[in-house]
């Protein structure tokens, strides 16, 4: 065992083990409880890290040699130390090489450690545990498996434990499980009775005993343990008593566990799946790119050497001074092998350290960014990685989590209909909504009419009166009196939401014991006998109560979905037609529904159903089914009250901002673990949905009704199959399973693609990273997953750029993802306008750095055919070393740094520009090779040119004639000259940097070239240059070419590009165009409306193909909106639960945590600041 434990840590520290593998079946463990010597498990530390102090090295090397350009180096860099093999040197290769290393690894380093810091802040949070006889305040990564350890309210656990004890009544306590599965509603988690007593410290340090369970797995919902105590019987565990790492203890105050799972064992880590070394499309596609100029090479090679060969039988017999004894194997190989190293430099070793440079200044202008900048919790937008920059602008398809990245997980009581009249705020400006706080309250009901009507006597004030009774009164919801305040504890925030709602108008729930709860309305007091809690479940859709009133009546109170509840109304009741109409109005603006409404009973009736209920209670075979039977039979003949409307509230301009991506042609599909009446709510909150589009619900129980499902859906598709249609998909998790099963999951996909919005609910963490790798996989798009969660890493990892959201949900997804934002609407900047510029920034930049070097360096291949295929250069050995260091490196830095294909607010106001870096028009395999055979053209021009220029010779001064460095030093200049107004062509956006870049990298060549051929014999260098600088600029052959040279090369270009921009101009310059006018106010519609008509632009469809669809799995019914979040099937019943309490009894919930606990939270704070 502590050789495997030996053996783990290694591979944990390596890096090599980021993650488990997850098998479904692990060795089963026993757990020593106060007996640490015999738990030898793994660490509780976290790390998303891709490296460690001793992993660096290796996993560096391998990321930097698996690119293509670093690999070739490498070997070129091996052929130049064989002796006598290398015209240009043995240091020309390995000294850029390993300057480019260097830099790119002190980048890694700079980017790991800040994710080595963010792991840091997680893994120092800290915690009680039992240890030395007293509690001691450790920090997280302390933990070992065993520990019994003590959380206090709204404290995240820190390992998976078994529940020992807690404050609540009947050892409860409650969980916020959002992190994991997405769910809103607190779950309910109870201690064994043999455990529930041992509270103090002292019944905690005689606790002694062993856990034999299950060995580590991914799934959040099942347990199997048994708990063995000395002197006494063993007991089972189950997962009502497991508390998983992830989940936030809520509305209790304390709670002791003893750790079971630590560090990558516990489930949360399970469901994670290995973090990836992601790469860019761009760099995949100049990687293939940089294959085929390395074939391209060794054609030019073999045309040298097939070329020295000819030359050597022709001109053998005349030359007898260089007379070889005849061509073998070994010279042609080793001629190819010169020639090869000769032509290396095609492929530009400057582009790596310049990408490097020019991606992590794009990255701390992403860091930088005012606009992205959460002024509230003062957090700024983090790039964690900089490799994928440009990869943002790109994105076709956005992956998103429901809770905590659209939504802030606060409910609002925001509107109600009551005896057909609407109540509430009727703006429906998200403008107006205060932003997400966790101290906001869960009321935002604005509308004095109803407490004008409610007081003046109108005539629906008995039922404002009955209305707001029945939200006091039919819920779980427990008050607790802090002084003079009373705080609502519930695990249902809808009914928390509808309580508080109610108090704000003046009908206050006060107190609540096993068998009543009192309520106070307009200063008087009144008290409801609790009878009987008829429980709320998904499939009855609905809770009731059945109270004695104050009055003495039998009343039952129900409250659910408008389909079960209207079809139990009685024929009397009133308001039917004018509340659905108004629950019609709520769903189509999100809004979550509810119908209330009541019955009166008879106490003969009553009794009669009361015998039948406890029948069913005390069957011994579907107690559950023969229950909600039972309810059944009393639940008929309701009166309509009304309707609430419950606002799921949105992050700030989250429709706005889905709006705008999908003007830009970005598909978004929701994955949650929450209900789908949720997610459906969140759909036409968002805008997602809208109006009556058809909504295809697949949910089944098989593969067999999974692929009946798929199949006729595709059927009645026909050939919109595989089209965006006007439709939505909703999936959950278990028909999911069936769903990604290989043999249909081709055609899950394509029925997926055919709708313009997909949610799937209920997810696993593992099944939302399997629905983004099957996009992924299978459609050639770029992916993009944002969440705030942990439950939410996989897919983070799995997509092509993952973005986490800096929330309430702890830092998890943080930490794993490639960028952080604190908001989701700044998506949209970070992609429409960051995304697109780096795009156009890193493109240009690979392609001006491959065009400027293969105009250089196949001049070399010219020169072969007048050196007779000699291999010698026509350049100085270090002019052709500092070309890409010294005279052409600024152009590329200030393309790839400043470079502006639009403005910022043309990027945001016209979202369709993204389409052109979404499709990469800009770089592509035909766009590089345009660009290369340009560079050859031109590098075609300025040898010749100069060469037959002077084909008969020049006389100098002094009777001085020229040798082949006078004409190699005519050619160079008018190289740089070139490159560098070409790189003012592609200079979309100038600036003063542009102008510095372009003219001062001509004006540094000239110095440098005067000063370098002055040097000999004061300084012994560069003998061969003396006096070429004074020789070549007095030349008139010289400047002639200077004037024509470089403008033959370049009109090409310029008069393309003119008759380009003038008779077949693209969007963007367009676009640019009307920039440069600076018209304000002007209608760019007529663009877009002239461009469709000539077929040139293809809008982002924002109105899909209608189709109409028959089957069963198609709901074509108007929205209602009913969702509600409650905990069903709970180890404690909704009866027992709200029996548990006697508020009217209990003390003031108010605690202090220790002050050990209290300075690490102020630690973490002041730590996440440095952090930023």
């Amino acid at each position: 065992m502590q050789g495997i434990y030996i053996s783990s840590w290694v591979q944990e520290s390596m890096g090599w083990n980021q993650s488990p593998q997850h098998s479904e079946r692990s060795q089963p463990r026993s757990i020593y409880i106060n007996d640490p010597l015999k738990n030898n498990f793994c660490q509780n530390s976290i790390s998303t890290a891709k490296y460690s102090m001793w992993s660096f090295l290796p996993r560096y090397l391998y990321l930097q040699f698996g690119k293509t350009a670093n690999a070739f180096f490498l070997f070129i860099t091996i052929l130049q130390q064989i002796p006598d093999v290398s015209p240009t040197g043995k240091y020309t290769t390995l000294l850029p090489l390993m300057i480019i290393l260097t830099i790119s690894g002190i980048k890694e380093i700079i980017e790991d450690y800040k994710r080595h810091l963010a792991n840091k802040i997680v893994n120092s949070q800290r915690t009680l545990v039992l240890r030395q006889n007293s509690w001691c305040a450790i920090c997280w990564q302390e933990v070992s498996v065993g520990d019994i350890v003590k959380v206090y309210n709204d404290e995240f656990l820190p390992a998976d434990m078994i529940l020992i004890s807690s404050s609540e009544p009947q050892s409860m306590c409650y969980i916020a499980t959002a992190n994991l599965d997405g769910e809103t509603n607190l779950k309910i988690r109870q201690a064994l009775p043999e455990t529930a007593a041992m509270q103090t410290e002292n019944q905690l340090l005689n606790l002694h005993g062993k856990i034999e369970c299950e060995g580590p797995n991914r799934h959040f919902s099942s347990f199997v343990g048994t708990l063995y105590l000395s002197d006494r019987s063993p007991v089972p565990i189950g997962p009502d008593q497991v508390l998983l790492r992830g989940t936030q203890l809520r509305n209790t105050q304390w709670i002791t566990g003893v750790v079971i799972y630590t560090g990558f064992e516990t489930k949360l880590m399970q469901n994670s799946v290995k973090s990836p070394l992601k790469k860019s499309h761009v760099e995949k596609v100049t990687n293939l790119q940089i294959l085929a100029l390395f074939l391209f090479l060794l054609v030019m090679s073999m045309v040298s050497c097939v070329g020295a060969m000819y030359w050597n039988q022709m001109y053998n017999m005349d030359m007898w001074y260089m007379r070889k004894k005849g061509f073998n194997p070994h010279s042609f190989a080793l001629d190819s092998l010169v020639f090869i190293i000769l032509y290396h430099n095609l492929i530009p070793i400057s582009l790596l350290v310049t990408l490097e440079i020019v991606k992590f200044t794009q990255a701390q202008f992403i860091n930088w960014d005012e606009d992205m900048h959460f002024k509230e919790s003062d957090i700024y937008a983090m790039a964690r990685t900089s490799n994928l920059n440009e990869e943002l602008g790109q994105v076709k398809y956005l992956f998103s989590d429901k809770t905590g990245t659209l939504t802030c997980n606060i409910m609002t009581f925001k509107k109600c209909t009551i005896a057909g009249i609407i109540y509430g705020d009727h703006s429906d400006n998200s403008e107006d909504y205060p932003k997400c706080s966790q101290t906001s309250p869960s009321y935002e009901f604005n509308d004095p009419a109803l407490l004008e009507n409610f007081e003046k006597g109108h005539p629906t004030e008995g039922y404002i009166k009955e209305f707001f009774t029945l939200l006091c009164v039919c819920h779980t919801v427990i008050p607790e009196r802090e002084g003079n305040n009373i705080n609502y504890q519930a695990s249902s925030p809808d009914e928390a939401a509808l309580v508080k709602g109610a108090k704000n108008l003046g009908f206050v729930l006060t107190t609540r014991t096993p068998y009543s709860v009192t309520i106070e309305t307009m200063g008087e007091s009144f008290t409801f006998e609790i009878l009987n809690v008829l429980e709320f479940s998904s499939n009855r859709k609905r809770m009731s109560v059945i109270v004695r009133t104050p009055m003495g009546q039998l009343r039952l109170y129900c409250k659910g979905a408008d389909t079960v509840i209207y079809e139990r109304l009685s024929k009397n009741s009133e308001f039917v037609e004018e509340t659905l109409s108004h629950l019609e109005c709520f769903a189509t603006n999100g809004l979550r529904t509810l119908c209330v409404a009541y019955t009166d009973l008879t106490e003969e009736e009553y009794q009669h159903w009361l015998q039948e209920y406890e029948k069913a209670s005390t069957n011994l075979q579907d107690r559950i089914k023969k229950r909600e039977e039972c309810y059944n039979l009393i639940e008929k003949d309701f009166m309509l009250l009304g309707a609430t409307a419950i606002e799921d509230r949105l992050q700030a301009r989250v429709p706005e901002t889905i709006s705008t991506l999908l003007q830009a042609n970005i598909r978004i599909w929701v994955l949650t673990g929450d209900k789908q009446e949720t997610a459906i709510n969140i759909a036409y909150s968002c805008k997602l949905i809208s109006g009556n589009v058809p909504r295809i619900h697949m949910n089944a129980t098989s593969l067999e009704a999974t692929t009946e499902m798929i199949d006729q859906n595709c059927h009645e598709l026909g050939c919109l199959l595989g089209k965006e249609n006007d439709m939505a998909l909703i999936i959950d998790g278990e028909t999911l399973k069936y769903a990604l099963d290989f043999d249909i999951q081709r055609k899950f996909l394509n029925l997926a693609l055919s709708c313009r919005t997909v949610l799937c609910c209920r997810m696993s963490p593992l099944q939302k990273a399997e629905i983004v790798d099957l996009v992924k996989k299978h459609v050639q798009a770029i992916t993009l997953a944002i969440g705030d969660g942990a439950n939410d890493v996989s897919m983070i990892q799995t997509a092509h750029v993952g973005v986490g959201i800096s929330g309430n949900e702890g830092m998890q997804a943080t930490n794993s993802s490639d960028y952080a934002i604190a908001q989701f609407s700044y998506l949209e900047k970070l992609l429409l306008v960051h995304g697109a510029w780096n795009y156009f920034r890193v493109t240009k930049c690979i392609l001006y750095c491959f065009y400027k070097n293969v105009v250089l360096y196949t001049i070399g291949l010219w020169f072969t055919f007048v050196n007779g295929f000699s291999g010698q250069i026509l350049f100085e050995r270090w002019c052709i070393g500092l070309y890409n260091v010294l005279f052409t490196s600024l152009p590329p830095l200030v393309l790839g740094v400043f470079e502006r294909c639009c403005s910022e607010s043309s990027l945001l106001k016209y979202p369709q520009l993204y389409t052109v870096s979404q499709n990469g028009e800009t770089f592509n395999t035909k766009v590089f090779w345009i660009h290369c055979m340009c560079a050859l053209f031109h590098s075609f021009i300025l040898f010749w040119f100069p060469t037959k220029m002077m084909a008969h010779d020049v006389v100098l001064q002094h009777g001085y004639t020229t040798d082949y460095l006078f004409l190699g030093n005519f050619v160079y200049t008018y190289v740089v000259i070139t490159v560098c107004l070409k790189a003012g062509l592609e200079t979309m956006s100038w600036n003063n940097f542009s102008h510095l870049a372009i003219w001062g990298s001509m004006i540094i060549w000239l110095v440098f070239f005067s000063i370098y051929s002055s040097l000999w014999p004061t300084i012994h260098i560069a003998a061969d240059m003396k006096g070429q600088a004074s020789m070549t600029l007095i030349c008139p052959y010289f400047w002639l070419g200077l004037f024509i040279v470089p403008v033959i090369c370049l009109i090409p270009n310029v008069l393309w590009k003119s008759i380009k921009n003038t008779h077949n101009k693209s969007l963007l310059e367009e676009i640019r165009e009307l920039e440069s006018r600076k018209i304000p106010g002007t209608d760019v519609s007529q663009v877009f409306r002239k461009r469709a008509t000539l077929g040139s632009f293809q809008f982002p469809s924002r109105h899909p193909c209608e189709v109409v669809l028959r089957n069963n799995s198609v709901d074509l019914n108007a929205p209602h909106g009913y969702a509600f979040s409650q905990t069903e099937r709970s180890v404690v019943t909704q009866e027992e639960l709200v029996r548990c309490y006697d508020t009217s009894a209990m003390e003031s919930k108010t605690f202090r945590k220790p002050s050990s606990l209290a300075e690490g939270e102020d630690r973490r704070v002041s730590a996440a600041h440095v952090l930023r």
